[in-house]
């Protein structure tokens, strides 16, 4: 630590042992501060655990202890008198203090990552945040809530040199290896090792974990196999270089290092070194409810969903300009790192307590004039990476397993995912391909949903120019995309009109209870669901969480899963609600919401297994690329699926009106693809 540093830190945290000890303010907020001191003294043991290495030689039972101190007053019940909760702070401190307090508090809640790292700059930052938030009550009067908001604008605004910056560096620098090392040095068959990661380990960790020490090794190299060489082909299939690539970033669950191992060894084998960066942790580097990076369980979905706004504190113009410079000068800073990435290979986890979330009116919520900030930052965000880590030269991978909280037959469960990860998909590139070949005979397809569901939707396809050489539909055999199951296209927005309705729908972990959108030339025009009393609420949800703030998006993908034997094993184990969309989409035929499955590669060439050229990659949105570049991306692309049992018919409806059936009563029909119904037979 630098001479000048180490005085900032030595008289922060005398100050910071005085406040535990008197925290000089009377009442609600004198809990507060006293409190929060008190939690800031535990990290500051936190850290000197991490440098004295208690880490590697401590207990389980030691270390379980330890992380439910940390955790413990969000975890479960606790949290409902936690000032982490905007309700409990606004109810117990004064005027309009509590939200911003919560932030506060919840900013600081990153320091024990921080610690477990031992990154005393970034602690240092925020034991100064508190520092100067306290001493707004130490004057004899409570500070107005728009000082308090200054301060936290400030301290957002100026340390966003090292908050953005460093994360750019930490998804491109693979010196940063924290999380690599523990992963390639620990021991693996005993769960001690987790809680060196500093995150939140919950059963669902620990059991994911010892299941895994008890599989063989061919076992687990086989199912890391399965993972790279999806990434390898991704880079085959469309043509582009991976040799010139030298990074891979692996995103997963913490549990299943073991996989995660096996696959660090067998990226190096491809050339590429594997970088593995946490989930963020401080608001100004998050996204609202994604967790981008390796990560534990959550210790309260609610206390996440509540803070999801908390950007609502500091987003305006001047705060997303500050942004994209630090964003601009890092990549500059990284500009050979980022243009040798190879784009992100994702382990996904399926299978945790399904989570619908109370709407609290004392979150933080971004206002219409913030939303909008935000979808701009978001748009010029995706362009800026795309200029340093170009689209047409990246790709990617996705996988997911289920994790012990999906029921006593999570083992059974997890050998059946295994079984549909690993699928021929050479047969399924036949089959898929019969129905590719009746597809682009059609100008659209109608979609109809069949009982309960209300689904009437048209969805037009872009036109064919040279049938022997060009396709609509891309066959999906399970490169980038695992499991296999699907053949996809982005539709004509003008003429896609109509009605898309799923009776409940589980979406980016949120559910939702009869989710209805109504497209009109393709675009989102109305939108309600049935999860709140009052339609302004159902709105928000749905709003905030599928459009993603925008008035509006675009259907931009249509795509007709075909892995039946995924269905079945679903509704065998009862867990069809309980399915990543990653495994859902491939179970019946699902429409996104925002960008084509194409964005900012529309121009690369893709290629069926059949030879033929894909040259539906764009819509009239993303067109727009070539003249405003702002109006053509959304950054967001949510998948909405149908089951098999909710459909009537999806049919390809040809230029002449003549219709060709696809599936009837959630059964295949069409001539060639009969073999898709052995599983509902079986």
């Amino acid at each position: 630590m630098e001479e000048i540093q180490m005085e900032r830190w030595q008289l922060a945290v005398e100050r910071i042992r005085q406040i535990a000890e008197d925290p000089e303010v009377d009442g609600g907020a004198g809990d507060y501060f006293k409190r929060t001191a008190e939690f800031v003294l535990l990290m500051l043991e936190a850290l000197e655990k991490a440098e004295n290495g208690w880490m590697e030689t401590a207990s389980l039972e030691e270390l379980q202890a330890w992380n439910d101190r940390l955790y413990g007053d969000i975890a479960g019940k606790a949290y409902e008198s936690s000032y982490a909760n905007p309700a409990w702070a606004v109810s117990r401190l004064p005027d309009a203090c509590g939200q911003i307090l919560s932030f506060v508090y919840t900013e600081l809640r990153g320091m024990i990552v921080y610690a477990c790292e031992r990154r005393t700059e970034e602690m240092l930052i925020c034991m100064e945040l508190f520092l100067q938030i306290h001493s707004e009550f130490t004057g004899g009067e409570v500070p107005s809530r728009e000082q308090l908001a200054s301060d936290v604008y400030w301290f957002i605004s100026d340390y966003s040199d090292v908050m953005v910056a460093g994360r750019v560096r930490e998804q491109l620098d693979p010196s940063l290896s924290f999380a690599r090392d523990i992963i390639m040095e620990a021991d693996l068959m005993e769960p001690r090792y987790l809680y060196r990661f500093g995150e939140y380990i919950s059963g669902t960790e620990i059991g994911t974990s010892r299941y895994l020490a008890g599989l063989s090794g061919e076992e687990i190299d086989r199912i890391a196999g399965v993972f790279t060489e999806g990434y390898r082909r991704g880079f085959e299939a469309a043509g582009k270089p991976l040799h010139r690539k030298k990074t891979v970033n692996i995103r997963y669950g913490l549990g299943f290092e073991r996989i995660i191992r096996q696959a660090v060894k067998q990226f190096e084998a491809m050339g590429l070194e594997s970088i593995i960066y946490r989930a963020a942790v401080s608001r100004v580097n998050m996204r609202e409810n994604a967790r981008i990076g390796y990560c534990g369980s959550s210790p309260n979905k609610q206390y996440d969903y509540d803070h999801r706004g908390d950007a609502a504190l500091f987003m305006d113009r001047a705060f997303a300009e500050r942004r994209i410079g630090v964003l601009k000068t890092a990549y500059e800073r990284y500009r050979e790192p980022a243009r040798t990435h190879g784009g992100p290979a994702v382990l996904e986890i399926f299978g945790e307590t399904p989570f619908v979330p109370e709407t609290k009116p004392e979150a933080l919520k971004l206002d219409e004039k913030q939303q909008e900030i935000q979808v701009s930052l978001n748009n010029r965000t995706g362009q800026l990476v795309n200029t340093y880590i170009p689209g047409e030269e990246r790709s990617f991978t996705i996988m997911a397993f289920p994790v012990p909280d999906i029921g006593p037959r999570f083992e059974e469960i997890f050998r059946e995912t295994m079984k549909l990860n690993t699928l021929d998909s050479r047969t399924w590139q036949q089959i898929q391909q019969n129905l590719i070949n009746v597809l682009d005979t059609g100008v659209s397809v109608h979609i109809l949903g069949k009982g309960d569901n209300r689904t009437d939707l048209k969805v037009m396809l872009a036109g064919i120019r040279d049938p022997k050489k060009e396709t609509l539909f891309e066959n999906c055999v399970a490169d980038v995309n695992i499991p296999v199951g699907e053949v996809f296209t982005s539709p004509a927005l003008a003429g896609t009109d109509g009605v898309l309705h799923v009776t409940g729908v589980y979406l980016d972990g949120l559910f939702y209870r009869d989710l209805s959108l109504t497209f009109r030339d393709g675009m989102v025009t109305e939108y309600t669901c049935k999860n709140y009393g009052q339609e302004e609420e159902n709105r928000r949800y749905i709003r905030e969480n599928v459009l993603m703030h925008h008035e509006t998006l675009p259907m931009g993908e249509f795509a007709i899963g075909t892995n039946t034997a995924a269905y079945v094993t679903a509704r065998k184990y009862g867990i069809e609600g309980r399915l990543p969309i990653l495994i859902a989409e491939k179970m019946g035929p699902h429409f996104a919401v925002g960008d084509t499955c194409f964005s900012w590669e529309e121009d690369v060439s893709t290629y069926n297994p059949d030879g033929k050229r894909m040259v539906a990659k764009e819509n009239a949105c993303s067109a727009l690329r070539k003249e405003d570049i702002k109006k053509a991306y959304f950054n967001c692309h949510t998948d909405i699926t149908i089951p098999y049992d909710e459909l009537q018919e999806i049919a390809v409806v040809q230029e002449d009106g003549r219709r060709i059936s696809l599936i009837r009563d959630g059964r295949f029909v069409l001539p060639g693809t009969e073999e898709l119904n052995r599983p509902f037979d079986e």
